[in-house]
């Protein structure tokens, strides 16, 4: 049996991430809420300029957690089905198909993403699929209140070590699954993964990494 990580953006959901979120803000936001929004956009443009893009899609994803700011599980738990609904057209359905293949020859899959936890997990019981979410965590505090606060982002060399972690803690898992491992992704922020794994493939990636593939002989997944 073999480890099997599927990236989320770009990958398993095809559309922009980015776009969903606010078209869910323009729904429910409040005005204090679209003014903490800005505040990070500010902050996220001026980190772009100097970090690049990586950076300003951290900034602004920390910026929108902090909107959650005192909410429950219950509310948000609501918000993220709702943001599901809106990008669920997006959905890669051949890979879906695939992941369910790689289920039924017994392999074990984990949807590795630098997306919010809450999110993900929304978004894979919508799908009706029974996988592992290793993926970016939204705090809460001792109440069950979200205290506006993300944990480490869950991206580049990150997913490697949260990777390697998880499969030590997994009893169930057999000695040499760590032998076999396969990654589905897109992004340049994938290389790391790509390049720990045995089995890297590509999904619809655009023209810099298509040059990547060919690069390591990688496998694309259309």
């Amino acid at each position: 049996m073999a480890i099997v990580t599927v990236d989320f953006d770009g990958t398993l959901y095809q559309g922009n991430s980015f776009k969903a979120m606010f078209q869910m803000g323009q729904k429910r936001f409040t005005a204090k809420q679209w003014a903490v929004v800005a505040a990070g956009l500010g902050k996220a443009a001026a980190a772009g300029v100097l970090q690049g893009k990586t950076k300003f899609k951290h900034e602004f994803f920390k910026a929108f957690a902090r909107t959650f700011k005192g909410k429950t599980t219950e509310e948000l738990d609501l918000f993220f089905q709702e943001l599901v609904a809106v990008g669920k057209d997006e959905v890669h359905r051949s890979l879906v198909l695939k992941i369910q293949e790689h289920q039924n020859n017994g392999d074990t899959v984990v949807v590795l993403s630098g997306a919010l936890q809450p999110f993900l997990k929304a978004f894979i019981q919508d799908l009706k699929l029974d996988v592992h979410v290793l993926s970016t965590d939204l705090l809460f505090d001792q109440n069950g209140h979200c205290t506006g606060e993300i944990g480490e982002i869950i991206n580049g060399d990150a997913k490697v070590k949260i990777l390697q972690e998880w499969m030590g803690q997994q009893k169930h898992l057999e000695e040499n699954s760590a032998d076999e491992i396969w990654a589905y992704a897109d992004s340049a922020a994938d290389i790391p993964l790509l390049h720990y794994v045995t089995h890297p493939i590509l999904v619809n990636p655009k023209q810099e990494m298509v040059k990547e593939a060919e690069k390591n002989s990688w496998s694309i997944f259309a």
